[in-house]
């Protein structure tokens, strides 16, 4: 034995409830199974998502059997960048401790989940929040000597285990311990249904992390770079005429469009963003961008296509993946009878948007009226079995009538909306492609149901016509109207009652958004609740 060997020292981080206490106790136990020493120590950390629970252990890689009686002294807290491996559940977490200065590129081994659990500060932001994913994997790549990514969430539920099984699994795969896989499932334990799940989540870690070391292995002596797979679901036609930059976002796009309603609808989507590519053609012309507006319009204008409405929550609540997903949630066997109630609350505005315009002003003015009278306003509440043949036909019946969905005042309204829209990013991009392209972001704006939904497009709708649409008339303000409009676009987002919108508009010379009283419009959220009872036996 050298006498300058060193533990291999591992420091574990799991979320609140995610069992990092047993798998520290399995990894000890483990270590004494080989006939290795080991040690573990563990420091608290607070509760849920504000923080994580980290274990420190250290393994002395001699097998005791060798150390003639002498016994190796460990330490109890891990050293910055003198850290051998770093196992986090969660991508966020991982970061948090590299930036500890734990981790090191010359001597880490990550292994991290690529599955993210949100923090409540992601969660409270009016727009997007979420870190972006990308700068986190960026992060562990730079502070580590090698990494094994893999989604961790992903393989606990296919599974149906605890996520500490699936990091143990990673561990034993990656080599970093001298233990034979037997020494790890001999502590997993072979006897009831959890163990055999808890054997399943190792496995599935071990095999991920053995292939990603064979692929690293294999690119380390081949690097021959491998050629872009067409994107899956776009259409040859549609590939060949847009960019390859722009395919991965419009296959997905083209989908779920041409899914929403039929595949004439997928066909108009292509030729809205076929304008966009060939306004951005005539300032852009070799792409020099990478296509990014038609990039982003292809996001956007998909998302905008397929609003919510009464018809699609019928869709998507009687689809045969719904129900076997509540099954699933609800832990019904198969000999189980489940009782599912979706309660539904349709309202006049909702009836509305399926009518012909006239029809659906009609109703309108009759629900202003009864709210004028000081009764509450309209609406359809609705409990429906979708357990039972009746309840199920209901909702088929409803989904089915997508194909009266543009002849819908809705549905008009929004076309035209978009149509808007679209036009004014083609005029911007094919004079100025910056602020063409801050235009498309502000697709973004749209989202949400009701209230919501509708103030994000008044506010898209004021910007263009205020801060963005001078610049045709005055070309020499391009560059400062880009800046007044991505000003804007942040102002929205971060605020939901509009003040700052308001300020940032006045600051540029625009004016605040008119006050106005709220319409009765499409009001209620269409992603309704649903209420699974709890299963009962079946008779045998």
């Amino acid at each position: 034995m050298s006498n300058n060997q060193q533990p291999i020292s591992l420091l574990l981080c799991a979320l609140g409830g995610e069992g990092g206490g047993i798998l520290t106790d399995w990894l000890v136990e483990a270590a004494r199974h080989a006939g290795y020493a080991a040690q573990a120590t563990s420091i608290p950390g607070v509760a849920q998502r504000t923080g994580a629970t980290t274990y420190y252990m250290e393994v002395f890689p001699v097998p005791m059997a060798q150390l003639g009686g002498r016994k190796p002294v460990f330490g109890l807290n891990p050293l910055p960048g003198r850290l051998d491996a770093l196992v986090s559940s969660e991508l966020l977490e991982t970061g948090r401790q590299i930036t500890n200065g734990l981790a090191s590129d010359s001597h880490t081994l990550v292994i991290t989940s690529s599955a993210r659990a949100l923090t409540t500060g992601e969660k409270m932001v009016m727009g997007d929040g979420r870190r972006d994913a990308s700068e986190l994997i960026d992060l562990v790549n730079t502070h580590s000597r090698a990494r094994h990514v893999l989604d961790m969430a992903a393989l606990t539920k296919q599974a149906g285990t605890v996520v500490s099984a699936v990091m143990l699994g990673a561990i034993a795969g990656s080599g970093l311990l001298p233990f034979a896989r037997q020494d790890f499932e001999a502590v997993i334990g072979s006897g009831g249904a959890s163990a055999k799940a808890s054997l399943r989540g190792f496995a599935l870690a071990f095999d991920a992390v053995q292939a990603q070391r064979a692929q690293a292995a294999y690119v380390e002596q081949v690097l021959a770079p491998e050629p872009t797979p067409a994107a899956p679901g776009l259409p040859a036609a549609l590939a060949r005429e847009f960019p390859p930059e722009v395919h991965p976002l419009m296959s997905l796009g083209h989908a779920r469009v041409s899914e929403y309603q039929n595949a004439a609808y997928g066909t108009h989507y292509a030729a809205r963003l076929r304008r966009v590519l060939e306004a951005e053609k005539r300032t852009d012309p070799q792409g020099e961008h990478g296509w990014a507006t038609t990039v982003e319009m292809a996001r956007w204008v998909a998302l905008w296509m397929a609003f919510d409405d009464i018809v699609l929550v019928a869709d998507l609540k009687s689809r045969a993946s719904r129900q076997a997903r509540v099954r699933v949630e609800a832990k019904a066997g198969n000999d189980d009878l489940l009782r599912v109630y979706d309660h539904f609350k349709p309202g006049a505005p909702e009836f509305a948007a399926m009518l012909p315009t006239g029809m659906a002003q009609r109703v309108l003015a009759w629900d202003r009226k009864r709210v004028a009278a000081g009764k509450a306003p309209w609406a359809l509440p609705l409990k429906i079995g979708t357990h039972s043949v009746l309840g199920m036909l209901a909702l088929r019946g409803l989904a089915a009538t997508k194909r009266l969905r543009p002849l819908g005042s809705r549905f008009q309204a929004e076309q035209a909306l978009i149509d808007r829209w679209l036009a004014a990013v083609v005029q911007l991009t094919s004079v100025h492609w910056q602020l063409g392209h801050e235009v498309a972001l502000c697709g973004r704006l749209i989202k949400g149901y009701g209230s919501t939904n509708e103030r994000g497009k008044d506010n898209l709708l004021h910007i263009i016509d205020h801060l963005a649409l001078p610049a045709l008339n005055d070309p020499s303000s391009a560059a400062q109207r880009c800046r007044a409009v991505a000003a804007a676009r942040t102002a929205a987002l971060s605020d939901e009652a509009g003040k700052a919108l308001d300020l940032a508009l006045q600051q540029h010379g625009a004016p605040a958004r008119p006050v106005k009283a709220q319409p009765i419009r499409w009001q209620h959220n269409p992603r309704l609740k649903v209420k699974a009872v709890a299963p009962h036996s079946a008779p045998h």
